[in-house]
Order: structure tokens, then C-alpha cells, then sequence
């Protein structure tokens, strides 16, 4: 009966076919496998349109079924829901592999890992180190510290140019081992400080004016405290004339100041000329402050005496 009044009236036909086509849209936009539509007439249901592997669609005829639908419906909502719950679960593991990936750039941060602020710390010769014999080691180091021992023989050119203020004031030279000393423990400091925070990665070249600032103004600091402790000793137990002690209660804080810039300095210029600071920046800072400490204290010396009104 349906067939002759789809035959005899072609719009019902039609307007059957569009029904069927929407409805089939709404569906598949869904994401659903198989698709079932029921067009329903008082009497009947119009066909079963299933999505095979071949795309082809066949219509069939069937007896209105309540329960198939609502358990249609229901197998829909458990397969949106776990799809959902699926959906979730992905969201989360994305997070934690970002969270993975930001933690693992962090550390490589940590580690040393350069970011456009020049080269890191070169570790080949660290690890290399359990492997080289006594004489490589020896061969290596030896060039550095024949260039640095010349560079230390311009102390004694420094004491020869003060020669007579020595001679007038020679409780001068009761002070200059302690100068050094005391420049070289400085340096040390200071240089030890930067190479174990270039090789962590705290720092990197970027920081060096930062840093060599901080650690000049450090440097002086401890220098005030040392020298206002160490002249009054030097005057009062040892016997030290005043304008001796006075010279070395001032001669510790620039001292102190020139030590620490060059110990901070110097580990930047070896990053930056390629070479191993740990292997050349102590001897070097040790070289540079003997020199300039020693010339200081000297200048020092002679300003100092002639505020005291003392001929030398």
C-alpha cells in the first residue's frame, strides 16, 4: 500500500527521501559506525538504512519496535560517554608529557646546556682526566705557569723601584708576605665561586658584568673589615709605627677589591678565548694581584708618609 501511494504521489516520495537523508546526516555527524533511522506511521515503520563497509544503503520494512529504539539510544549515550571519559584521559596524559618536556628543559638548564649566551664550561678535560698519565698533565699545565712565573718577576722590579722607601721604612717589608697572602686567598675565592657557577649553569657570559661587580664590591667590603682589624693589632701588639699601620689598614680594602675583580673576571675572559679557566685563571689572578697589590701598597705607602708630614 505504501509503494502505490509513493508511486501515485511522487512529492510523498520525495519528502520521505529528504526526511530519511536529514535525519542520516545528523547521525553520522556523530562519529557512529552503524546508523539506524525509523520513520514511523501509525500503522508501520519505514526501513533500516545501516552504513556498510561498501556505502550502499538498502531499505527494508519492519514492525514499530519501542524497546530497540530506547536501547539504541542508551548503546548511543554509553558510546558518547566513553568516548568523553577517552577524550579526558588523553588531555591528561598531554599534560604530563608537556610537564615532562618542561622539566627536562629546566634540568638541561641546570646542567649547563647553552641558550645563546656563548659557549659553556668545557668539561673534556675533567672527564678526560682519570685516563691522563702524570707527564700529559704535567706538559699542560707547565707552558701556563712558565708565562705566569715571568709575569711574577715584575715584583721584583716593583721593589726595586721602591727600594729607598724601603730602606727609610722598613717595617714596610714585614707586610708584603701578608699582602700577597691575603690577595691570593681573595682570588681564590672568588674564582673558585664563579668556575662552580659556570659549570652548574647559574651563570652564564651574560651575568659577567653582574658578577664581577658583585664580587668587587664584596671584596671591599671584606677589606674594611680586615684592615680596621689588622692595623690596630699591627699598632698595639705588634709595635708597628702609626703611619705603617695606616698604610696596611688602607691598603686591604683596594686590596681586597682588586683581588676579588680579578678572580670574578678572569674565568669569564678564559670562556671567552675558549681556553680552560680552570687550568689558567687561578695562576693568572695569583700573578695579576701580586703585581698590582704589591704596586698599590707602594703608592700607598709614599701618600700615606707624606700626609704625615715624613721626607722619604
Amino acid at each position: 500500500m505504501c509503494r502505490q501511494l509513493t508511486k501515485r504521489y511522487p512529492i510523498i516520495q520525495s519528502l520521505l527521501l529528504s526526511i530519511t537523508i536529514l535525519l542520516l546526516f545528523n547521525i553520522l555527524s556523530s562519529s557512529t559506525t552503524i546508523v539506524v533511522t525509523a520513520i514511523k506511521n501509525p500503522p508501520t515503520t519505514l526501513s533500516f538504512i545501516k552504513q556498510k563497509s561498501n556505502n550502499n544503503m538498502v531499505s527494508t520494512r519492519s514492525k514499530a519496535d519501542p524497546s530497540s529504539s530506547s536501547s539504541v539510544l542508551r548503546e548511543l549515550k554509553d558510546t558518547i560517554s566513553s568516548q568523553a571519559s577517552e577524550i579526558n584521559e588523553l588531555k591528561k596524559e598531554l599534560k604530563a608529557i608537556s610537564k615532562q618536556s618542561s622539566n627536562k628543559q629546566t634540568t638541561e638548564k641546570a646542567a649547563g646546556v647553552s641558550h645563546g649566551h656563548g659557549p659553556p664550561v668545557d668539561n673534556e678535560d675533567i672527564i678526560d682526566y682519570a685516563s691522563k698519565s702524570f707527564l700529559t698533565i704535567a706538559f699542560e699545565r707547565v707552558g701556563w705557569l712558565a708565562i705566569f712565573l715571568f709575569s711574577l718577576s715584575f715584583t721584583a722590579l716593583i721593589m726595586n723601584g721602591f727600594e729607598h722607601t724601603l730602606s727609610k721604612q722598613i717595617e714596610l717589608a714585614y707586610f708584603v708576605p701578608l699582602m700577597a697572602g691575603h690577595g691570593g686567598n681573595t682570588g681564590g675565592q672568588a674564582v673558585g665561586t664563579i668556575l662552580s657557577a659556570l659549570s652548574a649553569g647559574v651563570i652564564s657570559r651574560k651575568d659577567a658584568m653582574k658578577v664581577v661587580m658583585k664580587e668587587a664590591m664584596s671584596g671591599f667590603t671584606m677589606g674594611v673589615i680586615l684592615g680596621s682589624i689588622v692595623g690596630p693589632i699591627s699598632h698595639y701588639v705588634m709595635g708597628i709605627s702609626v703611619h705603617v699601620s695606616t698604610v696596611v689598614s688602607v691598603t686591604f680594602p683596594l686590596l681586597s677589591t682588586i683581588a676579588a675583580f680579578l678572580g670574578s673576571g678572569l674565568p669569564f675572559v678564559c670562556v671567552w678565548l675558549g681556553v680552560d679557566p680552570a687550568v689558567i685563571a687561578a695562576p693568572a689572578m695569583t700573578s695579576f694581584v701580586d703585581v698590582t697589590g704589591l704596586l698599590a701598597y707602594f703608592l700607598l705607602a709614599n701618600k700615606i708618609f707624606e700626609l704625615f708630614g715624613m721626607e722619604l
